[in-house]
């Protein structure tokens, strides 16, 4: 699973090259925008640059890596078509993308191919899915778990000129508006998935609060009004 994989080389980066890798990569081109397919690309190519840089990366499992940081926007509302199976009600849409990887690997990595993943494999996708947007956890995770964040956050954080041949070969093609739009989108179409993450950042710096308040939702109010008295508040 860490070697022997067959290569090819995207925008001067190796990367692994499989069957699934493939799907994944066809199918995430289904369910994405323009923006978004090559974001997720270029998390993949820099998630494994970075990555290859990190001793206690080099072993990791890179198919489930790649798997991973090419799947992990199925969540993101904005580039589905109507309709989509993908996107619940009344789950974040990180995990809504992490639900969606793992009925693909199961469905797609089937037949002969289905020993190779496991439990353990298909969880550290799901992980590396439903945890990307939490830092404070998620570098604290098994190795492809954490590379898939890497690609990610310095894709985010990275300026355009600093990146090289992935932007040049997959412009970002306004992928922050892109991202306040889904963000935004989320606030308004299922705000109870946003109170306690970073979504509702989003909704608390853009919309008014006739259209999204998260302020009554949050933790510490819900646990203020549960029932506790002055004396255990302290």
């Amino acid at each position: 699973m860490t070697s022997g994989l067959p290569t090819r080389t995207v925008a001067g980066v190796t990367i692994p090259n499989t069957t699934l890798i493939t799907a994944a990569l066809d199918y995430a081109r289904q369910h994405s925008t323009d923006y978004t397919y090559n974001h997720i690309v270029r998390s993949l190519l820099l998630g494994t640059v970075i990555s290859d840089k990190i001793p206690a990366l080099l072993n990791r499992d890179r198919e489930a890596h790649a798997v991973a940081a090419v799947l992990h926007d199925l969540g993101f509302p904005i580039g589905h078509p109507p309709h989509s199976k993908i996107l619940s009600s009344d789950k974040r849409f990180e995990v809504d993308g992490a639900n969606a990887a793992r009925a693909f690997l199961k469905r797609e990595a089937a037949g002969d191919d289905s020993d190779k993943w496991d439990k353990h494999r298909l969880q550290l996708v799901w992980d590396a899915i439903a945890l990307h947007t939490t830092g404070s956890i998620v570098f604290e995770k098994e190795p492809e778990v954490q590379a898939t964040s890497y690609g990610i956050w310095a894709d985010f954080q990275g300026p355009d000129s600093g990146i090289g041949r992935p932007v040049d070969e997959y412009p970002r093609l306004g992928l922050m508006k892109g991202l306040k739009e889904n963000m935004l989108h989320i606030c308004k179409a299922k705000p109870q998935t946003t109170y306690d993450n970073t979504v509702g950042e989003w909704g608390d710096r853009y919309l008014g609060k006739d259209e999204y308040d998260r302020a009554p939702n949050l933790t510490q109010n819900l646990l203020e009004t549960c029932g506790l008295d002055d004396k255990e508040l302290g």
